[in-house]
């Protein structure tokens, strides 16, 4: 069955990199996809290059064109599931009750439910979000939990792997660790430096530096906090990284220190994906889908000092490495695998066609 997506943003950001995830995904299961972006955004710039495309103005969610612009789309298009993203295209995007499509809204997050209640479904990315959207009076019977997927990961490039030592000056007794995310309050990068401050430089002989993904708002305090503590050496900001699949796998190990709001964190998944030890902070995703001793080793968020003793101890653990490392792969082929995920939203479409 056919299925439009929509997105409203101008920049990229985490629902941006998932709609290409997904998108990509489905076309690989076979489904008949489309994508609806707004036009001259990033989105519609640089990405979906392979993906069959519309564009449309989305300038504001009051403005009366836009939304009849993009009413104009949906009908156009034909898909019987039409599924948005975030608050500008769900806001502009009314579908009537009895003309044959479906009006899917997926949340990544805990926005305002008051711009997404004229959908007729919802899916939340966590549990926790959907009992969240019940709790906020949305009929439960048409809240859907469906997690995210986890990409399988790239395989290595050897030359790009190459580069990115000489860049970094990479040694053979370094010990890289990776965290990604952008550099905003949510993501809790400052509690990681500060984790940091308190590592020697040199664990057993290897020395220990940081490397953060991303970009943001945050960027100039957050390299202020890096050079005040001492750590300008061995703490490198990488910036936005559209492919962060060399760094990954350049990686001893990944950390993830959000802040107890951040809905899932698909840095997790990306972790265990490409076979990497884990320590992250017990934010609302990680609480789901976490274990703490088995595929990550889990902190109190905003406490870096535990932080940087489940940063040690796994340093100082081939064996723990290991096991984090085993477990993470074995989640991943379970709970977080693409097939897995696609499979849920076929059948959820189905369901909801069949319920019209």
């Amino acid at each position: 069955m056919k299925s439009l997506h929509i997105l409203g943003s101008k920049e990229m950001g985490g629902a941006e990199r998932w709609l290409l995830r997904f998108v990509a995904a489905m076309q690989r299961a076979g489904e008949d996809i489309e994508v609806a972006v707004r036009r001259g955004s990033e989105l519609d710039r640089h990405h979906l290059h392979d993906v069959p495309k519309r564009t449309a103005g989305m300038r504001t969610v009051w403005d009366p064109f836009s939304r009849w612009e993009l009413s104009r789309l949906i009908a156009d298009s034909g898909a019987p599931i039409v599924q948005t993203y975030m608050g500008r295209a769900t806001r502009l995007t009314h579908v009537k009750r009895g003309r044959g499509q479906v009006h899917l809204s997926r949340l990544g997050g805990y926005y305002k439910l008051d711009p997404f209640r004229h959908a007729h479904a919802w899916i939340g990315n966590t549990r926790g979000l959907c009992d969240w959207m019940i709790a906020g009076g949305l009929p439960a019977d048409r809240v859907f939990h469906i997690t995210n997927f986890a990409d399988p990961a790239k395989p290595a490039d050897p030359e790009a792997l190459e580069v990115l030592r000489r860049e970094l000056a990479v040694q053979p007794e370094d010990w890289l660790m990776v965290t990604a995310g952008r550099l905003i309050d949510v993501k809790g990068h400052a509690t990681l430096i500060e984790a940091m401050r308190q590592l020697p430089a040199e664990l057993d002989g290897k020395r220990l530096r940081l490397i953060l993904l991303g970009d943001g708002p945050l960027r100039e305090t957050l390299e202020r906090q890096v050079a005040e503590a001492g750590l300008t050496s061995r703490v490198h900001f990488a910036g936005w990284q559209q492919d962060p699949a060399p760094w990954f796998h350049l990686a001893d190990m990944v950390v993830f220190p959000s802040r107890d709001r951040e809905t899932l964190g698909n840095v997790i998944l990306e972790a265990w994906a490409y076979g990497k030890p884990l320590a992250c902070t017990a934010f609302r995703g990680a609480r789901e889908i976490a274990r703490h001793g088995e595929d990550a080793l889990v902190s109190p968020c905003d406490d870096a000092a535990p932080l940087a003793a489940h940063m040690r101890e796994i340093i100082d653990n081939p064996a723990l490495q290991r096991q984090l490392i085993e477990h993470g792969l074995r989640r991943i082929e379970h709970d977080f695998g693409e097939r897995v995920i696609i499979d849920q939203y076929r059948a959820l479409y189905a369901q909801l066609l069949d319920n019209r």
